[in-house]
């Protein structure tokens, strides 16, 4: 499978920096195709403090790898897919990765594996690739999974694909949960009623809420065929919660196809790809977890599209309260007929600043047309990765400073007591004190970006607080403790 976007093949560009209206837009690094090519995914953050993702394309073998790299840029491809005979180590990751309590980095391809349906695979943090499923697209089981795995804090992963499954043809798409030694289980199958009620083709990751359950989307189906917003418990059990095109014209958005966030009011964020025609240029949201939903912005507001238009990525919430996304197309138009994509910050109350148009730069240096989400680093910035641009037009990994400041966060995010906790950071080495709201936890310096620890007795829901030689730092989100 290769899904390359032929319009990206002529871009040219370099790394470069620029300042933003005080922020620090910076290409880090640009793929050329060894080493990996137009990435669909985002970055995560390794316990080592190192960024870890994927490209769905690029390496020896043109199926995509899998690298980590530096916060000043240095890369290391760690593996090439297709590798193995048959490609039974899959082919063309679109995913984000994520890193298990075990220390083990999990992720999805879209196809390959033993039925060339995709697969899921753990990895090494030295990049030795173990299939873990290979997806069959039957009536039980998924196939083509665009998004990776969360955690749940059961211990148990989850994960959606975008087709295979109990529903008609070649099915509509499943929800899966997978123990941690591998044993995968198909829990949902959308589609299986007339009319798809439930929706169709779930494209993005789910998201465990405060209440336990989790909350994910489908770029298609539902009540007016315009995509949904569901609930499903651990156990299976789904409730669709928001049906989009219920506004007249479709004001309220159309097509999700990016993961819900839950910010820290306990409400969950999101994006979706299209919106009232004639615009068709998505949406920002926030939908209540009983499913009342709040239209926020409508891209191509301005003229010319110079806010952007199509966000396929989600959000993420930075340490100052606000909302950071992308959009595939749109900003200014200097150097593509319907602009690069942008980056975006958006208060909670929907007020949006564009803080990046891509492709602005000659040739296109800075990159072009954004899938992938960002994310916010330990080190206060964010880092995203452009599909395209880069010298060798195989798209880019950048960073973005607001000057936001350093702060912890934790692996998992909820814990009872007594359960382990892993807090990733900058600088953590003589660190003197950790606290979880207040009460004191014994710990571990691990490294300089990781301390070890347990949820302390008498522990309550709360910021976790970290003392170090040069300061307090806070964690991002507060740590539930049951």
């Amino acid at each position: 499978m290769r899904r390359i976007v032929s319009a990206l093949a002529t871009l040219l560009c370099a790394s470069a920096a620029m300042s933003l209206s005080g922020q620090t837009f910076t290409t880090v690094f640009s793929f050329d195709l060894t080493d990996g090519g137009l990435p669909f995914a985002g970055l995560v953050q390794g316990s080592d403090g190192n960024l870890y993702g994927t490209t769905q394309a690029g390496g020896t073998t043109l199926a995509g790898t899998t690298f980590k790299i530096t916060a000043g840029g240095a890369l290391t491809k760690l593996h090439t897919f297709c590798s193995q005979s048959g490609c039974a180590d899959g082919d063309g990751p679109q995913s984000n990765l994520l890193q298990g309590s075990n220390g083990t980095f999990y992720g999805t391809t879209y196809s390959g594996g033993a039925n060339d349906k995709g697969t899921v695979f753990k990895m090494t943090a030295k990049g030795k690739v173990t299939t873990l499923h290979s997806f069959a697209g039957s009536p039980t089981d998924g196939a083509n999974p665009y998004a990776g795995l969360i955690q749940a804090t059961n211990g148990d992963f989850y994960g959606t694909t975008g087709a295979g499954g109990a529903g008609p043809g070649a099915g509509a798409g499943a929800v899966f949960k997978m123990t941690p030694n591998g044993t995968l289980t198909t829990i949902y199958s959308f589609c299986t009623q007339t009319g798809c009620p439930d929706g169709e083709a779930p494209y993005a990751e789910l998201v465990q809420a405060s209440n336990g359950n989790l909350y994910g989307t489908t770029a298609s189906g539902g009540a007016h065929f315009a995509g949904t917003i569901f609930e499903i418990t651990p156990a299976g059990v789904l409730t669709t919660i928001y049906n989009f095109c219920s506004l007249s014209n479709c004001t309220d958005g159309i097509a999700p196809r990016s993961a819900l966030i839950q910010g820290t009011d306990g409400e969950l964020y999101g994006t979706t790809v299209s919106s009232a025609a004639p615009l068709s240029a998505g949406t920002v949201f926030k939908v209540t977890l009983k499913g009342a939903l709040t239209t926020l912005y409508t891209f191509c507001a301005q003229t010319g599209c110079s806010d952007g238009k199509s966000p396929y990525a989600g959000l993420v919430q930075g340490t100052d309260g606000n909302f950071y996304g992308m959009t595939y197309i749109g900003g200014d138009e200097v150097n593509t007929s319907e602009g690069g994509g942008t980056l975006f910050k958006i208060t909670p109350s929907g007020v949006l600043t564009t803080l990046k148009s891509f492709c602005s730069d000659s040739n296109c240096t800075d990159g072009v047309n954004p899938l992938g989400g960002v994310m916010q680093a330990t080190n206060g910035d964010f880092y995203g990765m452009t599909t395209g641009g880069g010298a060798k037009s195989e798209g880019t990994v950048f960073s973005l400073s607001e000057s936001l400041g350093a702060f912890v966060e934790t692996q998992p995010t909820s814990g009872k007591v007594g359960a382990a906790v892993k807090i990733l950071g900058t600088d953590l080495t003589g660190a003197t004190s950790v606290s979880f709201n207040g009460t004191e936890a014994v710990f571990t310096v691990v490294s300089s970006s990781e301390i070890s620890t347990t949820v302390p007795s008498g522990a309550s829901t709360g910021k976790v607080k970290v003392v170090t030689p040069a300061g307090t730092l806070s964690s991002n989100i507060s740590f539930r403790v049951p």
